[in-house]
């Protein structure tokens, strides 16, 4: 059974439980510091607006009571630390207290918020650094099946969504339910009746918000795949720039990227539709919980005087301040359901097996001394394509040159695939020196070969480096030999930086046969035991082949 993707992000985030116990630590201390700073305002109005002897008369009555509530004794605590001789030395010490409660919390509140980012941008590299690697193991046919920019979107779209959720989720959830948990309690100590309204309500808020986020998380899954689509499109057109002015279609790849772009728009306002209830939702129910608790609480202040003034005061200034935080869970809430969506198709990465695969006891296979055999293979591409080899047999000596020639689409670049096993055999074997490639590790097997294929494909980077591919510890003299092995390094010298010359993306700067040659260059310079060229020459004039 699968494991939900939330469980899996838990379980990533867990890793880092120090800082997260940190900023727990952090967070509680701030939410309680905030609590009192609250606990306190009701006092300094009550402070400044109630008669100070009367006030001290409350105190010392409170003092001598066998028993207290724990609303009445929290306030003695509370007088405790203000009251002075007089009402303006009260009030002084009220205001340095609240300041200094100020900036503890925020104090509190920045280490924190220090502690989650550190968390969050942690966990945003290691997500985006596994991707990276499980790409590498993937096999050629993964590549094959999967569009290139649903990859990258996928990669940096996707991991971008996360991290933005992240940074919400992280800095608000360890927060905000300490919150709600605090004001909610000291709402109860003032008056539980008051508070049991309030509770009535708030399932209603939480239905609503639950329905909103499955509909939400549905749309930003959809809306992942599109941004994919358009990637795909727009890394097509920029790969295929020349034939598509080679063959006037710009107005064509116009009007397809753009009905592209209009299905984006139209999935987009249909979320931000979902997205923007939150903020109605939230000020309608709090609204209704306000006024419900203001027309209930003041006929016990007026009418029934079972609540006190300064009680009744403190009790709306909470209220107040918690459906800030429920205000901002419903925002979080959405955000989580964009984030959930985007590592769906994150982990359907990770979760991809490659076909191609180590066996569990493979060994490093030492040297290649005899011959290369295929014994009866065949092969296809899939359940549906038709076989492009069917027993085919043959071997070739170490030391011979075999050119395989035939029509297009006869199997000759397959057969060539085979050997370093990007692809395995549907039937039949491939054997060197008489043991299968598959009982070989596919590391060492592939170290042994050179490789030109008939698709080019070089770095934006010097022609040293391509050259040297893989081995950055390789000398210049080893560089210029395998150049002019391959008859390179007459243009090379060309340029007027040489063997450091940056040949742009793709090598876009050189021509098919430059290309061609770096290419052979950096299979050659490897001094492959097998070496394997597919159509390598095409693009080469006769001199030069």
């Amino acid at each position: 059974m699968k494991t939900p993707v939330y469980k899996r992000l838990v379980r990533l985030v867990l890793r880092y439980w120090p800082y997260l116990l940190g900023s727990s630590v952090a967070a509680l201390v701030f939410v309680t510091l905030n609590s009192f700073s609250i606990w306190l305002t009701a006092s300094l109005v009550n402070n400044i607006l109630n008669d100070f002897d009367s006030i001290s008369r409350e105190q010392l009555a409170w003092a001598q009571a066998d028993e207290l509530t724990l609303n009445e004794r929290l306030k003695y605590i509370a007088n405790q630390l203000i009251l002075q001789d007089s009402q303006l030395a009260s009030l002084r010490r009220l205001c340095l207290i609240i300041f200094g409660v100020f900036l503890f919390k925020n104090i509190f509140l920045y280490i924190k918020n220090i502690l989650v980012s550190y968390v969050q941008f942690s966990l945003i590299v290691r997500i985006r650094n596994m991707l990276y690697r499980h790409i590498h193991n993937l096999s050629i046919s993964y590549f094959n099946r999967k569009k290139s920019g649903e990859l990258t979107s996928i990669m940096m779209n996707d991991v971008n969504v996360m991290q933005e959720a992240f940074t919400t989720t992280f800095q608000k959830l360890l927060v905000e339910p300490l919150n709600i948990l605090f004001f909610g309690t000291i709402l109860f100590i003032i008056d539980w009746k008051l508070s049991s309204v309030a509770l009535l309500i708030l399932p209603l808020a939480g239905f609503l918000y639950v329905s909103v986020g499955v509909s939400i998380r549905r749309k930003s899954k959809r809306i992942q795949e599109k941004i994919a689509s358009i990637m795909h499109i727009l890394t097509e057109v920029l790969y295929s720039i020349r034939v598509i002015k080679a063959f006037v279609t710009k107005r064509y790849e116009i009007q397809k990227f753009e009905k592209e772009g209009s299905r984006y728009f139209h999935l987009l306002f249909r979320r931000a539709k979902l997205d923007n209830l939150a903020t109605p939702i939230n000020e309608i129910i709090g609204v209704l919980i306000g006024v419900v608790l203001l027309w209930y609480g003041g006929m016990q202040v007026i009418q029934t005087e079972t609540l006190t003034s300064e009680d009744f005061l403190r009790f709306i200034l909470i209220l107040f301040a918690m459906l800030a935080p429920i205000k901002t869970l419903g925002a979080v809430n959405i955000t989580i359901q964009n984030s959930l969506a985007a590592a769906e198709r994150v982990f359907n990465i990770l979760d991809s097996k490659p076909d191609i695969n180590d066996k569990p006891d493979a060994k490093e296979i030492k040297s290649f001394s005899e011959e290369i055999r295929f014994d009866n293979v065949s092969f296809d591409y899939g359940e549906e394509s038709a076989p492009v080899l069917k027993n085919v047999s043959f071997s070739i000596s170490k030391g011979s040159v075999v050119a395989l020639v035939g029509a297009s689409g006869s199997g000759k670049s397959t057969i060539a695939d085979l050997i370093p096993r990007f692809y395995d055999t549907t039937s039949g074997s491939v054997k060197i020196d008489g043991d299968d490639i598959k009982e070989f590790k596919l590391s060492s097997l592939r170290k042994m070969m050179g490789i030109v294929s008939q698709d080019v494909t070089l770095f934006n980077d010097t022609v040293r480096n391509n050259i040297s591919y893989g081995q950055p510890e390789l000398k210049e003299s080893n560089i210029i030999s395998a150049a002019k092995s391959a008859n390179a390094m007459e243009f090379i010298k060309s340029f007027p930086e040489g063997l450091d010359t940056i040949i742009g993306e793709r090598g876009v700067t050189l021509s098919g046969g430059q290309k061609q040659r770096l290419s052979i260059a950096r299979a050659i310079i490897k001094n492959p035991a097998i070496l394997i060229l597919d159509e390598a020459t095409s693009a080469l004039d006769t001199e030069s082949e």
